[in-house]
Formats: C-alpha cells, sequence, structure tokens
C-alpha cells in the first residue's frame, strides 16, 4: 500500500519583477507503508515545498499528492486526523512545561491528560514533562515536537527536518525516537539533510536535487547505485605496500584513514594479496570500498546540478 503518492509534482513561484522561480520540477515519489523513510536534498532542492504541497499548505502548480489515498488537493480533510507533521520548527511555549504544551494542544483535539502522559513516555520526557520547556536542550524540544505531532496516535508522521541544529546528543536522540517509532509500524517520512544519521536511521531513502528525485529504494539499493569499484588495504607498513601494489601494477593511495585505497572490480581481490605476498607483505584487512549514503549524494546531486532542470 502507497502512503504517500506524488505524480508529475511541479510547483512555480512567481518573485516580484515577474520573474519565475521553479522549486519542483515533475517530482514522482512513492511512499510505501511503515517503517522510515528519508527525503534527502540539499537546502534548496525543494523539500519542504513538497511537504507544503503534501499537506495542502501550498497550491501545486501541477501534478497531484496523494496521502492514505486521498487527494491532498480536495480531500485532505478525510484524513488529517491520521497525521501528524512537524513543519520546520514546532511551536512549543518556552514559560509552560512541556506537560502542559502538550495538554493544551491536546484539547484541540479532544485529548485527554492520559494520552497526554503517554507520549510523554514514548518520547522519553516523563522525568522531565512539568519542568519548563526553556530548561530543555536543543534534542528535548524537538522530542517534544514530535510528541506533539504524535497526539492523535497517527499512522503517518511527516517530519521536515526534525534534526536541524541540534547537537551530535540531540541528533542521536531524536534518530533512536524516529527508529523506535518506524519499529512500531508508523510511517515515519523525514525530511534531512543529515545524510550519516538517515544512512542509519531509515528503511528507505529517496534523493532530491533541483525538484526532482534523482534516485529512490531501500538504502542498500541506492548505496549500490554510488559503489566504488575497489578495495581497502590494511597492513603494518602501507609505504611498502602502495610500492608493491603500483610495481604489480593496481591504481593505489594511501587514504586519509591510514589504508590503502586500490582501484579495481572488488571481485579481482586475490590479485592483490598474491601482489603483496610476493613482496613479503601481509594484510591485516581486505574488504570491498563501499560508497556512503554521503558519497552517492553527492555523486547524484553534483550529476543533477550540471545536467537537471534549470
Amino acid at each position: 500500500m502507497a502512503v504517500i503518492e506524488i505524480e508529475g509534482l511541479r510547483k512555480q513561484y512567481r518573485q516580484l519583477r515577474g520573474e519565475r522561480t521553479v522549486a519542483l520540477d515533475g517530482l514522482d515519489l512513492f511512499v510505501p507503508e511503515g517503517g522510515v523513510f528519508g527525503f534527502l536534498g540539499p537546502n534548496g532542492a525543494g523539500k519542504t515545498t513538497t511537504i507544503r504541497c503534501l499537506l495542502g499548505l501550498v497550491r501545486p502548480t501541477r501534478g497531484a499528492c496523494r496521502l492514505l489515498g486521498v487527494d491532498t488537493g480536495s480531500d485532505l480533510s478525510r484524513v488529517i486526523r491520521r497525521v501528524g507533521t512537524i513543519v520546520e520548527t514546532p511551536a512549543l511555549y518556552p514559560r509552560f512545561s512541556g506537560r502542559r504544551n502538550l495538554e493544551l494542544l491536546g484539547r484541540l483535539h479532544g485529548i485527554g491528560p492520559k494520552a497526554v502522559g503517554d507520549v510523554l513516555e514514548r518520547v522519553g520526557l516523563a522525568e522531565r514533562a512539568d519542568h519548563l520547556v526553556r530548561t530543555y536542550s536543543s534534542g528535548m524540544r524537538q522530542r517534544l515536537g514530535i510528541g506533539a505531532a504524535l497526539l492523535k496516535d497517527p499512522e503517518v508522521l511527516i517530519l521536515d527536518e526534525p534534526a536541524n541544529g541540534l547537537d551530535p546528543a540531540g541528533i542521536k536522540e531524536v534518530r533512536d525516537l524516529l527508529r523506535r517509532l518506524g519499529d512500531e509500524g508508523r510511517t515515519v517520512f523525514v525530511s534531512s539533510h543529515i545524510l550519516t544519521e538517515i544512512q542509519h536511521t531509515a528503511d528507505r531513502v529517496a534523493i532530491l536535487s533541483r525538484g526532482r528525485s534523482v534516485a529512490a529504494g531501500s538504502v542498500a539499493q541506492v548505496l549500490s547505485a554510488g559503489r566504488a569499484q575497489g578495495v581497502i588495504v590494511r597492513l603494518a607498513d602501507l609505504t611498502d605496500g602502495v610500492t608493491a601494489l603500483r610495481s604489480a601494477g593496481f591504481e593505489a593511495v594511501i587514504s586519509n584513514h591510514d589504508d590503502i585505497r586500490v582501484t579495481m572490480p572488488p571481485a579481482d581481490a586475490a590479485r592483490v594479496t598474491r601482489a603483496l605476498a610476493d613482496q613479503g607483505l601481509y594484510l591485516t584487512e581486505l574488504r570491498p570500498d563501499e560508497a556512503d549514503l554521503e558519497t552517492v549524494f553527492l555523486e547524484l546531486t553534483n550529476e543533477a546540478g550540471r545536467g537537471g532542470a534549470q
């Protein structure tokens, strides 16, 4: 089942002097039910505009958005209670406690104190629930914002840059929370440019560049698109190792991680072992040189920037 479906989405803004800016240029996106879906892209790629179109906050120039099977341009009211959202920074009252903030929001939806207590427990704020929000760390405030989105016990969470501006501890807090929510069977759609965190959090991702999707699928599938052709070698003497490998005809360099990167098909790794052994050198590690999500992201967005929409 598709929780989010976006087809041919285009959004064009008119500037004061009559100029037009294209924020989205024919975006297609399919988000299946359950787990964490990472929506990635550099600043200005169109992530927030996509979310605003999906939630009916702005009208697209062209294309269709469906959420839980309904057209959000005309029927969003039918499903909005099943959706929790944070678009940009969550609005909180710093002079009220975390509990009081959620209770006030809960009243708008007929949600009582017990549900508020359950949410505070879920986001790990039960012990600080009665402290003023102004005393919370950035990570705690962001978790409280996610708690606000959870008040309706939604099937779908749509979060725009939930870890933006957080320190490493706060990023980890949010990452762990999102992973738990995805494991519960909810669909967590999260936009982000913090790639290392998404790689460890998301089940599936889509990469956006210049208003278009340039890659989508499971994290493993997207990583395979940027898999480097080479192996990583570790041994006691890196200088002698590079010399031996180059003498045997390999393209080899010492990296910043105290290892040697050899450009070659990983399936031919036995040739590396033989070349080193012939010189009396024995490796302590040999593994494929696999691209991480950041590498793939940069490759794909750079390619789209050179040849994409203007």
